[in-house]
């Protein structure tokens, strides 16, 4: 028999605090931290809740519906177990909110089985190094930034990106097995273009959707990542799929948890968020593994930026905990912001031999490019050569950094080179002989239907 608790000491923003006895048993009533709770008001209504904190008889727990009309002399019953979310194959093509309930009218779940969430990482015995890539028929990831099962990998951007329809296009061109996409504090517009842009594509049947959009309790929005990760880690583990992880936006979490610290009167550590924000953060992000003998789990997310500013301490400290970042500005991919740390696993490993050449090779050309660009803009005398750059450069933007360019690999590589054949003599890319050989165009015109660019006239 639960016993109920009615001590309750007072109630800030959606955190109530309560008084325990402190010599009572666990069996006798007494939580551990992690544990749900049932909160029951004067009216018969009730609330799940889940313990924070706990000091000596004090206990602090987080109200998932928030505490709008919650009198003090509700009653707090706690139910002696952690979180849960249901898993099975049933919730692939489903959506659930905050609080792990379906919110698409379909059929109840109630009697499929449930994972608890919020689990420690794999153990790294059981991990095996990066090999495999996941190709999303982005060029400016596949050909310079490869995205790698298991990698942990964030997309730094700014308010008003079209960083959500990037996420939503990787989620349906990258060839995972199933798509599991948290939506923290998500506007409902973005809520429903995330699904429709699911169901359009036809990949809804492999997707599972946790959405907490912006109207609801800011304290569900903490649950998202754990319980899409949870279920991911288990298709991974039990069924050996290849689950691509995708989570928008992740400073809307970390300002939950900001909220949540200073409802708790915690010290604030930079900008007011909590002291333990790169704890917090690595401990989603170290989920991500690929599995001895089975499948893998990859994470991919949203990091905006608030003013642009790299030093914020959210984009700071993922940046500590990540293997590299995507960096999306102007509605591009910017090659010489972006990184991906485990792409020289993949490089000419699972690709083509050429690959690793090319990709070097163009982005000394685009850098060169921009180094044209600039004296052309500040008057200077261009030489032939600047020319050649200036005529490369906007080809590279055109058919390679706009985001809603899409093409496989091995198309993207053949464009590579169809570029180099426009702009530059074989003799000028100083690559390997055997490569210009084999895949250097014989003339620089065999693409018709591809955009030509004619250099700028020569400055007075």
């Amino acid at each position: 028999m639960l016993v109920s608790h009615t001590r309750i000491v007072d109630i800030v923003g959606d955190i109530i605090r309560i008084k325990v006895s402190a010599d009572r048993k666990a069996s006798e009533g007494r939580p551990c931290l992690g544990d749900l709770a049932l909160v029951e008001t004067g009216d018969g209504s009730t609330s799940l809740a889940q313990v924070i904190s706990i000091d000596r008889d004090m206990v602090s727990l987080q109200v998932n519906s928030g505490t709008k009309g919650l009198a003090n002399n509700a009653s707090v019953r706690f139910l002696g177990e952690a979180a849960k979310v249901t898993y099975s194959d049933n919730i692939l093509g489903r959506v659930f909110d905050g609080a792990g309930q379906p919110i698409d009218r379909g059929p109840g779940l109630s009697g499929d089985p449930t994972v608890p969430i919020g689990g420690p990482s794999a153990n790294p015995m059981k991990r095996v190094l990066a090999s495999r890539m996941i190709r999303t028929d982005v060029p400016m990831i596949d050909i310079f930034n490869c995205l790698v099962e298991s990698q942990k990998i964030p997309i730094f951007s700014v308010s008003g990106e079209p960083y959500n329809a990037f996420l939503a296009r990787i989620g349906i061109q990258a060839d995972a097995d199933i798509v599991i996409f948290g939506g923290l504090g998500l506007i409902f517009d973005d809520y429903a273009f995330f699904r429709k842009q699911f169901e359009d594509a036809g990949v809804f049947p492999r997707t599972v959707m946790f959405v907490n959009q912006a109207s609801d309790p800011v304290v569900e929005r903490l649950q998202v990542p754990d319980m899409a990760l949870a279920v991911a880690e288990k298709f991974a583990v039990e069924e050996g799929k290849r689950v691509l992880v995708l989570l928008t936006d992740m400073t809307a979490f970390a300002d939950a948890l900001k909220e949540v610290s200073i409802a708790m009167e915690r010290v604030p550590a930079n900008r007011g968020y909590p002291g333990d924000l790169y704890s917090q953060l690595a401990r989603r992000y170290e989920k991500a593994c690929d599995f001895k003998g089975s499948g893998s789990v990859t994470i991919l997310t949203v990091t905006t930026m608030p003013g642009n500013d790299l030093t914020h301490p959210v984009p700071d400290n993922t940046g500590y905990i990540t293997e590299g970042q995507f960096y999306l500005h102007s509605g591009v991919l910017d090659p010489f912001g972006s990184l991906s740390r485990l792409k020289q696993h993949v490089i000419g490993k699972v690709t083509r031999e050429d690959h690793n050449q090319i990709m070097n090779t163009m982005i000394r050309f685009y850098s060169g490019a921009r180094d044209a660009e600039q004296k052309q803009s500040m008057a200077f005398e261009l030489s032939d050569y600047d020319h050649q750059l200036l005529k490369f450069g906007t080809l590279f933007r055109e058919r390679f950094m706009d985001i809603d360019v899409s093409m496989p690999l091995e198309e993207a590589l053949d464009l590579c080179w169809q570029t180099l054949a426009e702009c530059f003599e074989p003799g000028q890319l100083l690559m390997k002989q055997g490569l210009i050989d084999t895949y250097f165009p014989k003339t620089g015109s065999e693409k018709p239907d591809l955009k030509t660019t004619e250099p700028p006239e020569e400055a007075a």
